[in-house]
C-alpha cells in the first residue's frame, strides 16, 4: 500500500499541478491532502476546484478555517508586526477572492483523518493525520520538540504513524516505546509544504508512506517514508504575487523558501 500526503499548498497553483503530475507517475493507492489549501498567492479558488477535483480527501488548516468562517484571523503565528501585517492583507485578499462554494467546502472539512491498517492479523498500525497537532489545529510541531513530548502527544492520540503539516520544514522522527515486555516505535512525519516551503529549497515537497504485509511496529524500517522534492515553475508563482496586491515580500519568500 503506497499512500501520498500533500499540505499547506497556500494558492499556489503552479506548485500543486506539477506536485499532482509527479504523485500521478508515482501511481499510489490514494493521495491525502493535510489542509492550508488557501493564503499568500492568487489562486485559492483554482487550487481548491483542483483538490476538490480530483476527490482528494482533505483535512482543514488554520487558514481553511479562517477563510471558511470568514474571519480576519488565520490562526498563524508572526514574529514581527510587520509579518502580521502582512498576514492580515493575505487572509483580507483570500476572503474577498474566494467563492461561497469554496468557502463552505473549507468551513466543513474535518479536523483530522484516521486509518487503521492490519498488515497481519492481530498487528493493527494506526495512521493520523492532522493539521498542526491532534490538540491545535494551529500548533507547530518542530522537528526539536523534546522525545518525550512528541511521543506522548502520539500516544495520547492512539498514533503509530502521525502525519502533519503547519510548519513547512518536514522532517520525519522515529519515537522509542519501552515497556517491560516490548519495544514498539512510533513515527511523527512533517510533510513540509507544496506550496511555501521554509527550508531553504524552493521545491515543492510532499510524501510517500508505504506498508506491507512486513511492516510492523517492532521494526521501525519495515515502514517506509520518502520525501519526495518537485521543481515547479517558481518564478511564475513569485511573479503572480508581484502582480497582484499581495505583499512583495511573499515573492521573495517563495524564490528564496524562508
Amino acid at each position: 500500500m503506497k499512500l501520498a500526503f500533500i499540505s499547506d499548498i497556500h494558492a499556489n497553483l503552479p506548485a500543486l499541478e506539477a506536485t499532482l503530475h509527479d504523485i500521478a507517475n508515482r501511481k499510489p493507492d490514494m493521495i491525502y491532502c493535510l489542509g492550508d489549501l488557501v493564503g499568500y498567492n492568487i489562486w485559492p479558488n483554482e487550487v481548491v476546484n483542483l483538490i476538490r477535483q480530483h476527490r482528494i480527501p482533505t483535512i482543514a488548516g488554520n487558514y481553511d478555517e479562517g477563510v471558511g468562517l470568514h474571519s480576519d484571523d488565520c490562526g498563524c503565528a508572526y514574529k514581527t508586526e510587520e509579518d502580521k501585517a502582512r498576514g492580515q492583507q493575505s487572509i483580507a485578499y483570500t476572503n474577498k477572492q474566494i467563492t461561497p462554494e469554496n468557502r463552505q467546502y473549507l468551513r466543513e472539512l474535518p479536523r483530522h483523518i484516521t486509518l487503521e491498517f492490519e498488515p497481519v492479523p492481530g498487528e493493527k498500525i494506526n495512521v493520523l493525520m492532522v493539521h498542526g497537532s491532534p490538540r491545535k489545529i494551529n500548533e507547530y510541531l518542530f522537528e526539536d520538540r523534546p522525545e518525550k513530548s512528541l511521543l506522548r502527544l502520539l500516544e495520547d492520540a492512539n498514533a503509530d504513524i502521525m502525519l502533519f503539516g503547519h510548519t513547512h520544514k518536514p522532517y520525519h522522527r522515529t519515537l522509542t516505546q519501552e515497556s517491560e515486555d516490548q519495544i514498539k516505535y512510533r513515527h511523527a512525519i512533517n510533510l513540509g509544504s507544496v506550496g511555501k516551503p521554509k527550508d531553504g529549497d524552493n521545491t515543492a515537497c510532499y510524501v510517500l508512506l508505504e506498508l506491507n504485509d512486513k511492516s510492523s511496529t517492532a521494526n521501525p524500517d519495515s515502514i517506509k517514508v520518502e520525501f519526495v522534492r518537485v521543481p515547479y515553475d517558481v518564478e511564475r508563482a513569485a511573479k503572480a504575487v508581484e502582480d497582484s496586491p499581495l505583499p512583495d515580500a511573499f515573492a521573495d519568500m517563495l524564490r528564496q523558501a524562508y
